[in-house]
């Protein structure tokens, strides 16, 4: 399966959000100047976010945005599917129906060894996601990188306050 890199943007952007203190927006700008993105393109991954509330866009000169719910309640899977979709990778096309004397009454989507390895498959891929937070990524990050959450939090609001 092939993600866009958004996805990454995105998480990392959460990520950043959840560093930060309460209620205080992320401007979208700063985000992509710090992992030197493009400004455009990042924010509409963040507005996909907002639609699908993950996030909150806050309005005016101090506007940016910010978590819409707590990061432990945030899953890497909420992320993807508000900016990859809902539909599953694999569509069976029931092929097998198309064979010499295939039983027409039989749903081939269900039945078929294929169809079902890549449904098992992508619910692995799915369950591994809804496993991992925005919270249990940030933490990780924090012990890997020590005082990486102080440097991106002073970027992302330096002259703010």
């Amino acid at each position: 399966m092939k993600m866009g890199r958004g996805v990454e943007w995105a998480v990392h952007s959460c990520v950043n959000m959840a560093w930060t203190p309460p209620g205080e927006a992320v401007n979208s700008a700063r985000l992509a100047a710090l992992y030197k993105l493009p400004a455009a393109y990042l924010n509409k991954q963040l507005q996909a976010l907002v639609r699908a509330g993950i996030l909150t866009s806050v309005s005016g000169p101090r506007g940016g945005f910010h978590l819409a719910r707590r990061p432990e309640n945030i899953t890497v899977l909420d992320v993807v599917l508000a900016l990859e979709g809902q539909e599953p990778a694999f569509r069976c096309e029931a092929i097998l129906g198309d064979m010499p004397e295939a039983d027409r009454q039989e749903n081939f989507v269900r039945t078929c060894l294929i169809s079902q390895t890549m449904r098992q498959a992508e619910l692995a891929w799915r369950q591994a996601l809804a496993r991992q937070t925005i919270a249990g990524i940030a933490d990780s990050m924090e012990r890997r990188l020590p005082g990486g959450r102080d440097k991106a939090v002073r970027r992302l609001t330096a002259g703010l306050g």
